[in-house]
């Protein structure tokens, strides 16, 4: 019997489903959902800010692509490499699975969606796409990046909230008032399930903060732009609560066990590194601009 005191966690994780011929039932998820919002409010957020500073529309136009196509190979890339490089590096199912939204079943291939994405990972994959993107525009390639940070924590927030949605990347053990019973294998103690930390709602509370913020400083330190100061603090802020709320999460994947530091908090170390000098690289950049006028 679940007890009442706490929120008892159990939505629909498909939004509906279609039965399609050959390809069977394609179910369209939350997850996805979650997803496509998010990067399509990014995208009309960097269209404005690209508008208020007199950047072409042609040249903002192939944006879209270069950071869905990247944020999802890194995304995709990283979860295998990272966190299960033993299944999908080793065998030819692995390898396909890997690349394919399908997942081999003993009735045969299933779409499923990729399942398995992870942040580090399409960081990656988006810092490189932007730099392709900016080579072929002819546009700087700070100016670019730090206009897409300053949107990028809107569509973190709402990857988590997906993440929730699936009763996935789920926390520990805890009593809290605010614990979430998740109905998953995963949250199974000794065939019980047991409240747990709701860690995917405070990466997505936090990072919707960290938007706002950004928004704020952006309001008045339009100059900014271009110095890679909003690319160090969307980085420094999004892994830095990384880094913290993994001690709240339940391990992932196996070899987490009885490690000190995880997987994620081991990734985000130098991303919170380099992050930190990005900002403080930007603001001493518009502070020597200032005093040489």
């Amino acid at each position: 019997m679940i007890n009442p005191a706490f929120i008892d966690w159990q939505p629909n994780i498909e939004l509906f489903s279609i039965d399609m011929p050959v390809l069977g039932v394609l179910a369209v998820r939350w997850y996805s959902l979650m997803w496509i919002i998010g990067l399509v409010v990014g995208y009309l957020i960097v269209q404005r800010l690209f508008k208020k500073q007199g950047i072409p529309d042609e040249k903002f136009e192939p944006l879209f692509f270069y950071c869905f196509i990247s944020i999802l190979i890194g995304a995709r890339l990283g979860h295998c490499i990272f966190y299960e490089p033993g299944y999908y590096l080793t065998s030819r199912i692995g390898f396909w699975e890997m690349l394919l939204p399908m997942h081999y079943t003993a009735e045969g291939w299933k779409f499923t969606g990729y399942e398995g994405l992870a942040s580090h990972g399409g960081t990656i994959g988006l810092f490189i796409g932007l730099w392709i993107y900016s080579k072929r525009q002819k546009l700087g390639l700070w100016t670019v990046v730090d206009n897409i940070a300053i949107a990028t924590p809107f569509t973190c927030f709402c990857i988590r909230i997906g993440n929730l949605m699936n009763s996935e990347i789920i926390g520990k053990v805890t009593d809290v008032p605010w614990a979430f019973i998740f109905h998953t294998n995963e949250a199974l103690v000794d065939g019980i399930l047991v409240p747990r930390h709701p860690a995917q709602l405070y990466e997505a509370i936090a990072y919707l903060i960290f938007f706002f913020v950004g928004l704020w400083i952006y309001s008045r330190k339009k100059d900014l732009v271009g110095t890679s100061f909003y690319f160090g603090y969307c980085v420094f802020t999004i892994f830095l609560f990384r880094f913290f709320v993994e001690f709240v999460k339940k391990e992932q994947v196996a070899f987490e066990q009885g490690m000190t530091l995880d997987m994620g908090q081991l990734l985000s170390i130098p991303f919170v590194i380099i992050a930190a000098y990005a900002m403080w690289k930007g603001w001493n950049k518009k502070v020597k601009t200032e005093t040489n006028k």
